[in-house]
């Protein structure tokens, strides 16, 4: 029986038909149907879902050093190897290895009337407390009004960072990037004006009671403090109170500590080239987590349909021109350290990447990609358009490759970010709702299945 195609699709076909020639139109037919064909194998018989549910369920968080880090690594590599691609290894890098310690607790103290909790979480990174630390607080909104306060206002006390994300925002993760400054350098910034510590809004656009962990870095030669995210909620109250109640303290308890880096792995599957083994196609996410949930989004999500794309090539009889990689990345959460291990092999062997793409922003709907070249090869990947359209991965335009894929600039052609509708994805970033349960099984194929069709493209015709 003949494929039928979508309305729109056709629409597309004849736009290009009005200026192609008769060979460029059967070849855009050809691939229209190969398309057809990858999409209907993911809604079909897709296994991301599954694989999706083994990784959370069986392994859990995955924070790099930890042993259920090294469970992923095994897990994944017998995943691969099931998918009978040309060749599954791994690639050895050291990680950090910081532990959260027994759960962390903060109350707010009035000067007068009783203690109220805290929702509270360590940022990955931070040092503990040593027991209970007890303190008053400043709050600023920014580190320029950190900057700009007398030394007497901020010595011995925490300070609070509360600057929300910007609701005004259409793109969240625009949001998310402007606002992290206060997570990522907040303590240092505070310890060199004499605080004992950091309290962090955390990076959400949501009003609850969930903390949302992620890195944070010591400057050297600074006095290093603990730093702790509160639930957007909690950063609410502790607002209004201190407006009220300037001389209330926060007590604070967390066990974190950094133990010494733990030897880890990159895990890589690839199906060689038909034409062209040696240009090399990566695509992937990163199989470390955050250890307060199963690290479902971000990014069981990516590494599964990065596995996803070497199977549906397969199923589809769609053999690569050009290799095709998958890599389940270790410690970008923490370190970027496994990224930075395979672009460092990579150019050490000097392997030809004609392009790397990335999934980590969730599980969502697709949306399309983001593209971070030259505008020539953008312009290229943008007259694919047409055969995305009809599957809702249309919105092809110049934007960020990814953290994993980062360092590959300069070595691969073009760097791709899957891109997916985020406005759900920092309600649970982060924090001990990122778990299976949230993630839609068609919204999840459909995304495999248009990664899948754009490296199908890219095998076929290069950059």
């Amino acid at each position: 029986m003949p494929i039928s195609l979508p309305r729109l699709l056709f629409g597309g076909l004849l736009a290009l038909a009005t200026t192609a020639p008769a060979a460029a139109q059967t070849t855009t037919k050809i691939d229209s149907l190969a398309i057809r064909k990858i999409y209907d194998e993911a809604l079909l018989r897709g296994q991301s879902y599954e694989n999706l549910r083994e990784l959370c369920t069986k392994v859990g968080g995955r924070l790099s050093g930890s042993p259920q880090a090294e469970q992923a690594v095994q897990w994944s590599k017998i995943a691969m190897e099931k998918l009978g691609v040309d060749r599954v290894y791994l690639q050895e890098v050291m990680v950090p290895h910081w532990v959260r310690g027994a759960k962390e607790k903060a109350e707010i103290k009035p000067a007068k009337g009783k203690g109220l909790p805290l929702a509270v979480c360590a940022l990955g990174g931070s040092v503990g407390t040593n027991g209970k630390l007890k303190a008053q607080v400043v709050e600023v909104r920014s580190m320029a009004e950190l900057a700009a306060l007398p030394a007497e206002k901020v010595k011995g006390k925490f300070v609070f960072f509360n600057r929300p994300m910007n609701a005004t925002y259409i793109e969240t993760g625009r949001a998310y990037g402007e606002a992290g400054d206060q997570r990522r350098i907040g303590a240092s910034e505070a310890a060199k004006r004499g605080a004992v510590g950091a309290l962090v809004r955390s990076l959400s656009l949501a009003h609850d009671d969930l903390p949302h962990t992620g890195t944070m870095r010591y400057e050297d030669n600074v006095t290093q403090v603990p730093a702790a995210a509160i639930s957007t909620n909690g950063a609410d109250q502790l607002s209004q109170l201190l407006k009220v109640d300037s001389d209330l303290t926060v007590e604070l308890e967390m066990a974190c500590q950094t133990l010494p880096d733990v030897k880890s792995y990159n895990v890589v599957g690839e199906i060689k080239g038909s034409k062209y083994p040696n240009e090399i196609i990566t695509v992937g996410g990163h199989l470390d987590s955050w250890d307060l949930a199963q690290g479902a989004h971000d990014d069981g999500t990516g590494c599964v349909q990065s596995m996803e794309v070497l199977r549906l090539l397969k199923a589809t009889g769609l053999r690569p021109e050009r290799t095709v990689r998958a890599v389940m990345f270790m410690n970008e959460e923490n370190g970027t350290r496994g990224g930075n291990k395979y672009a460092e092999l990579a150019k050490a062997a000097k392997e030809v990447h004609v392009a790397a793409m990335e999934s980590d922003g969730g599980g969502f709907t697709p949306r399309g990609f983001g593209i971070e070249a030259e505008p020539a090869v953008v312009r290229k990947v943008q007259q694919w358009q047409p055969l995305f359209v009809p599957y809702g991965s249309g919105d092809i335009k110049p934007g960020h490759g990814g953290t994993d894929i980062g360092p590959l600039k300069g070595q691969a052609k073009a760097l791709i970010g899957y891109d997916c509708d985020d406005q759900r994805y920092f309600d649970i970033h982060h924090t001990a709702a990122d778990t299976f349960d949230k993630v839609n099984r068609r919204e999840l194929e459909l995304g495999g299945a248009s990664m899948a069709a754009l490296i199908y493209l890219i095998s076929k015709y290069g950059l």
